[in-house]
């Protein structure tokens, strides 16, 4: 089961990928990468410099015991980070 979140996030990369991310104040070690997309819209365009891409990251990840997955996302207009997704 999962639930939808979207709150905002700060994440550490490695590689362009994310690493490490802190989520309500606990911070989470990213163990692998299960999956990685790309989202194209024209509208969420703010510049013509900007792709207007949204970028996901579904992660193995956990903060100091048990592993969870989480959906990260993110979105090159603003450069922030969202958690999306947690999945029991």
């Amino acid at each position: 089961m999962s639930r939808i979140y979207g709150d905002p996030i700060e994440v550490w990369t490695r590689d362009d990928d994310p690493a490490r991310f802190v989520w309500r104040d606990r911070l989470y070690v990213v163990h692998r990468i299960l999956d990685h997309w790309v989202t194209s819209r024209e509208w969420w365009k703010i510049s013509e410099n900007d792709p207007g891409e949204r970028r996901f990251w579904r992660v193995e990840a956990s903060p100091a015991k048990g592993v969870g997955t989480y959906e990260l996302r993110f979105d090159t207009a603003s450069g922030g980070w969202l958690l999306l997704r947690a999945w029991d």
